[in-house]
């Protein structure tokens, strides 16, 4: 990819609030500016995988087996349900093997169903019956004791999850009353009730790790995008309410300056970018790039909301630290903190900020990184709305 638009500017900055020692610059992944090449482009499911050694204490073999069997469980479970028909009871995989257990209500289906590759249990309730016993429930009001309900495939029941210092309380008692007249349910005590602690991830929100503040990007199926400069891989991310949200998965700088962020603990990602109160939130549709000369728009967690016009592609950003490659200038207004942030044009996700020069009150220009490269070195899929 060519190197055009070299930019060699002592004014050009990285934008990310807090110091650059916590945020340690990261060795670039490649050494010439093709992100995204089948050549240089990362396993899909690196990230993923990264994640399960993390979260569940696996080896990375162990998680790339995990996956493995999973997906072939999934394959069967789709030709297990057909085989079952109406006498489907669910299903769920067992331990860390991957081995597949069908419930089904007919002795005359499971035959059928083993020749799938699935093992199977006999039950008396369908998946079926269970969800409208599960609908009944749905139906009544539920006072603060009561956690939630679910149906289990495993006990082949609907199970009602109760605050264990509230079961004597008689609006919980009334509830589990009239659930249990609902159909074959359970009713299990548990420590303390879900709380909505967490949000979900929005395009220019702001993200911290260590005393370094950055700006989401986009949302992708598991996590976000964000600026690559604001931290390294393995770092601990948290949200606008100082909640954890996951650790960064992926980082590059320079050569790219791109990140990829899990998401879990209670937050869930959005196909949107928050509008700051100067215009509505944005949905995210798609990601067609935006031609040069086009209108653009910025969010981020310093500057908010500012929009200006697509100057250049394939730029070439020469920082203190290295040079950035491939990269978009516009004449949107940055200032620090807004790094990672989100550009968009009409509903067509653009990029994330890097860095830029001036500010917002004096006017400037500004860098991102184009959307579509990082996807496909990650392996990410953006969140869309229909």
């Amino acid at each position: 990819m060519a190197r055009s638009a070299l930019i060699r500017t002592g004014l050009t900055t990285l934008l990310l609030a807090g110091t650059w020692a916590a945020a340690g610059a990261v060795p670039a992944a490649e050494a010439s500016p093709t992100a995204g090449t089948a050549a240089t482009r990362a396993p899909a499911s690196a990230g993923l995988l990264s994640a399960m050694q993390k979260d569940l204490g696996l080896t990375k073999s162990q998680a790339t087996a995990r996956m493995a069997a999973d997906k072939r469980a999934a394959a069967i479970d789709r030709k297990a349900r057909g085989a079952a028909g109406s006498s489907y009871g669910g299903s769920w995989i067992t331990g860390t093997s991957g081995a597949l257990t069908v419930a089904v209500t007919s002795e005359k289906k499971a035959a059928a169903v083993r020749a799938t590759g699935a093992g199977v249990r006999l039950v008396q309730h369908s998946a079926r019956q269970l969800d409208a016993v599960k609908g009944r429930i749905d139906k009544l009001s539920a006072p603060a004791g009561v956690s939630s309900w679910q149906v289990d495939p495993k006990t082949n029941r609907v199970v009602v999850d109760v605050v264990a210092s509230q079961k004597n309380d008689n609006d919980v008692r009334a509830f589990v009353s009239r659930a249990l007249a609902a159909g074959p349910v359970t009713v299990e005590d548990v420590a303390a009730k879900p709380s909505t602690k967490a949000a979900g991830t929005v395009g220019g929100d702001p993200w911290y790790t260590g005393n370094v503040r950055c700006s989401i990007g986009f949302s992708v199926n598991g996590g976000f995008v964000t600026a690559g400069h604001c931290g390294q891989p393995g770092g601990s991310v948290s949200g606008w309410d100082g909640s954890y949200i996951g650790n960064i998965q992926g980082s590059t700088f320079p050569g790219n300056d791109y990140a990829w962020v899990n998401v879990g603990s209670g937050w869930w990602t959005v196909p949107v970018v928050l509008g700051w109160g100067t215009v509505s939130d944005q949905l995210v549709r798609g990601s067609a790039e935006a031609p040069v000369g086009a209108a653009i728009c910025r969010s981020g967690s310093t500057s908010h909301w500012h929009c200006g016009n697509v100057q250049a592609t394939n730029v070439t950003v020469n920082y203190a630290q290295g040079a950035v490659y491939s990269m978009t200038q516009t004449s949107v207004c940055v200032e620090a903190g807004d790094s990672g942030g989100s550009y968009i044009s009409g509903d067509q996700a653009q990029g994330i900020t890097s860095g830029g020069s001036g500010d917002c009150t004096s006017g400037g220009e500004s860098f991102f990184q184009p959307i579509n490269p990082i996807l496909s070195h990650y392996g990410l899929t953006l969140q869309t709305s229909a």
